[in-house]
């Protein structure tokens, strides 16, 4: 597991899953993460086409269950930042106030979906992978988008899901292929921000 991965596990409610998937794979070595499939990359065909580009300031935050988590926020800014500039949606990206007032917040918010996670992993644990069971985190994306200061705020949500099935537990059903949790959270997070960005470009109050 990486920084990246052990950031969020650490920083999040999924501390609780972190610790279940060490102790089921010192146990049963099988534990497999999933991107759920509910929400895809935006089609080629759909991505909104802006003719005159403005710049913007960029904000944006990770948290867990509505609290801020610093060390997820700086270890996903940098991938959060290039996707709004390949994006094209604007001119330019900065981290300071631009010359039109432009402003676009993101917030990724990590929930929990699955109840009592870590007593899950604990028992399929104890039964030596024999039992299965399978923990899934929810994210909720908030985009809110300001022009300039004159003009009204344009906000949309995202959602996304990441599954981790610990033990003999198969694939969900609404899961894509088993990936690392590494490429599992760039890939929500790809798919989560670029939904929400496009969403954003295709409201008629967009300029």
């Amino acid at each position: 597991m990486n920084l990246l991965s052990k950031s969020l596990f650490k920083s999040s409610r999924t501390i609780c899953v972190g610790l279940a998937i060490a102790a089921t794979m010192m146990v049963s070595g099988c534990a497999s993460h999933y991107v759920d499939t509910a929400l895809k990359d935006v089609p080629v065909a759909k991505i909104k086409k802006i003719d005159n580009p403005q710049p913007v300031q960029l904000l944006f935050e990770f948290q867990s269950k509505g609290a801020t988590s610093s060390a997820a926020t700086n270890q996903l800014k940098a991938q959060v930042t290039e996707i709004v500039k390949k994006s094209g949606y604007f001119s330019q990206v900065e981290t300071t106030p631009v010359s039109n007032g432009a402003i676009l917040s993101i917030v990724i918010n990590n929930v929990p979906l699955t109840e009592d996670a870590a007593s899950q992993g604990f028992v399929t644990g104890l039964t030596f992978g024999l039992a299965g069971s399978t923990v899934t985190d929810g994210y909720i994306c908030k985009l809110d988008y300001i022009p300039s200061a004159s003009d009204t705020k344009i906000s949309k949500t995202v959602r996304h899901a990441i599954h981790t099935t610990l033990g003999s537990a198969g694939a969900p059903p609404n899961a894509g292929k088993p990936v690392s949790i590494q490429e599992a959270v760039e890939t929500m997070v790809r798919q989560i921000v670029s939904n929400g960005l496009n969403d954003i470009a295709s409201d008629p109050s967009f300029k």
